[in-house]
């Protein structure tokens, strides 16, 4: 377990996920066949390279999906109760096969839960690529244990 406990996250801080991860064309392509996403802009190269973009893109769901995986460790790993919810998801620049993604999580609220026993925590999860360029941003709310409530 090497997540963070309510008390451990500081609001204002932010934690640069020490893992990374290169977007291959095979991983897109399972995910929109998992979850039957068959928008063309994602699979369809001839398609794709009719578009302002020249080619395939990845797909988006994806690129959150992999970005909350990557965050997992330093946060939240096994002292989770739930996550909450994931608001105010953007994608200010498209991701293509190839990218490399890294991540950065900065802790914007957190309060105890009504019974005291655990903790809300809101973070701004911000997604770059290889070349630095913001790909994806959401706030990501979880509900997190307490040490001295944890089983």
């Amino acid at each position: 377990m090497t997540g963070l406990y309510y008390e451990e996250f500081e609001v204002g801080e932010t934690i640069e996920h020490e893992r990374s991860r290169t977007i291959s064309e095979s991983d897109n392509q399972r995910f929109c066949d998992m979850t039957m996403n068959q928008q063309p802009l994602h699979l369809d190269e001839e398609f794709a390279g009719e578009t302002q973009f020249d080619e395939r893109l990845v797909n988006g769901l994806y690129t959150m999906s992999l970005a909350v995986g990557i965050s997992i460790p330093e946060t939240t790993d096994g002292t989770i109760v739930a996550n909450l919810s994931y608001d105010n998801v953007e994608h200010p620049q498209p991701v293509f096969h190839g990218d490399t993604i890294s991540v950065q999580s900065t802790v914007t609220d957190k309060r105890e839960t009504s019974d005291g026993e655990r903790g809300i925590v809101t973070m701004h999860v911000e997604v770059f690529n290889q070349d630095g360029e913001l790909v994806c941003e959401f706030d990501r709310t979880v509900l997190s244990l307490k040490r001295e409530h944890a089983a």
